[in-house]
């Protein structure tokens, strides 16, 4: 294992949402990490792509974006 890597730990839903699609399972991950801070943003367009604007103190940091819909 690299040590460098921080890995997300993930885990599928369980309980009342899980029967929502066959096989029991809703399509959602639930994702567990370790960080500094946590910021929700709404990703706006930009060109054919998405952009999410973040504060300059981050810049040169590492950061893990999910998408939660």
């Amino acid at each position: 294992m690299n040590p460098k890597r921080n890995p997300v730990k993930r885990s599928r839903l369980q309980g009342p949402n899980a029967a929502k699609k066959p096989g029991g399972f809703d399509g959602k991950t639930k994702f567990e990490g370790y960080g500094e801070e946590m910021i929700e943003k709404t990703v706006s367009q930009s060109g054919n792509s998405g952009r999410v604007y973040l504060p300059p103190e981050w810049v040169g940091k590492n950061v893990k974006i999910i998408r939660i819909n």
